[in-house]
């Protein structure tokens, strides 16, 4: 304080002399200047100099004239509109908690697709007449019912898509909504969403079936070096398009049907809202939370299908493993036994199955709505 002091009491005897349209004033002291200032004599782009130097300056320059105290700049904050986005265990406990919420407007839902693959399955079995190999008019029926069941199955999937969007949305927003009013609000997006069915189903199918294709000729030709290195690349090329096709389709349902996007705009927004968030932890990223949610459904799956995926996987394992002819070994696999009529435990893993499927469309609708109000209020920021 003694030092401050000693300094503002050096600028309080300092004179000055002004010069003012070629004539001089002074000398006068800092407040004799403010004086000036204040009735408007001096101004800041006039000339000034200390007594007894030859320098002039702006009196603008002149050390506590001029200068005011500019206010102290706000210090930088992270907006609070831009939400922290959930972790994974939050993730799938509101997804659970959705779903027990709205759990009657899912079992409709799902009914919608479960109902005409189940009645194929049960007319199919009673049509069935496995005895006789000749073309009759039970087999002709059964068929022909099993395809229209199939028709009706692929037509009620994109009302299935756009009701647990819908239906997702509304319960996080805390309200309820009837099921026929659900599918009310899900018949207007039907078109659009099933020309997304077919573009995204038809894009995984035709890299999946064309590589591995390609590898079941190769492996015909028989074991050699350049075989084993041809399959290595192909089966890397697969999984790198596959895997960019997930990140281009990760969030296509939602983009089409919560953001009311065409079918265009709808795949260009899934793939902004996929790669967003580079700031954020890995684990909180849209791309890799959609990553660990799928690969926990994909193991649910696989365990709930265990029972009855070991005894079968046995059967091709011992064929495999004891056969060296690759045709004798494509004729073997194909003569299995298959089983006749439907089996209660599978039928039921199937069910239950069916039943869960919404969880995995609530946790994207969610994991949808933390990437949208991340972009939203880092654009308002």
């Amino acid at each position: 304080m003694f030092c401050v002091n000693r300094v503002l009491s050096a600028r309080m005897s300092e004179r000055w002399i002004v010069r003012v349209e070629g004539k001089e004033y002074g000398p006068a002291d800092l407040s004799a200047l403010r004086e000036w200032k204040e009735e408007g004599r001096v101004l800041s782009t006039n000339e000034a100099r200390l007594a007894g130097e030859e320098n002039w300056i702006r009196a603008g320059e002149i050390p506590d004239l001029f200068a005011e105290a500019s206010p102290q700049a706000p210090p930088v904050q992270v907006p609070s509109d831009v939400p922290s986005p959930p972790g994974l265990f939050q993730i799938c406990f509101d997804s659970v908690a959705l779903y027990i919420r709205g759990f009657f407007p899912f079992l409709g839902l799902t009914l919608l697709v479960l109902v005409p693959s189940v009645v194929a399955q049960v007319t199919g079995l009673l049509l069935d007449d496995s005895r006789s190999t000749d073309l009759n008019a039970r087999s002709v029926l059964a068929a022909g019912f099993t395809f229209c069941m199939l028709l009706l199955t692929l037509a009620a999937w994109p009302l299935y898509i756009a009701g647990i969007q819908i239906l997702t949305a509304e319960l996080a927003l805390g309200r309820r909504l009837r099921f026929f009013a659900l599918l009310n609000s899900a018949v207007k997006f039907w078109p659009r969403v099933a020309v997304l069915c077919l573009l995204v189903y038809l894009a995984f199918l035709f890299w999946t079936l064309v590589p591995m294709s390609v590898i079941f000729l190769i492996a015909l030709a028989g074991p050699s070096s350049l075989s084993f290195f041809l399959v290595l690349m192909i089966g890397a090329i697969q999984v790198w398009i596959v895997s960019r096709l997930f990140i281009n389709f990760l969030f296509w349902q939602q983009t089409a049907v919560l953001d009311e996007r065409d079918v265009a705009g709808a795949l260009r927004e899934s793939k902004s809202l996929a790669r967003s968030g580079q700031d954020l932890p890995w684990f909180k990223r849209p791309l890799w939370q959609g990553v660990l949610i799928s690969s926990l459904w994909f193991l649910f799956v696989l365990a709930l299908n265990l029972p009855t995926l070991v005894p079968a996987m046995r059967g091709y394992w011992h064929v495999v493993t004891t056969t060296q002819d690759p045709q004798v070994l494509v004729h073997t696999m194909a003569s299995l036994p298959k089983s006749h009529g439907i089996d209660r435990l599978t039928f039921a893993l199937g069910l239950l199955e069916s039943m869960l499927r919404p969880l995995l469309g609530i946790a994207f609708v969610l994991i949808f709505f933390a990437a949208r109000a991340r972009a939203e209020g880092g654009e308002s920021a």
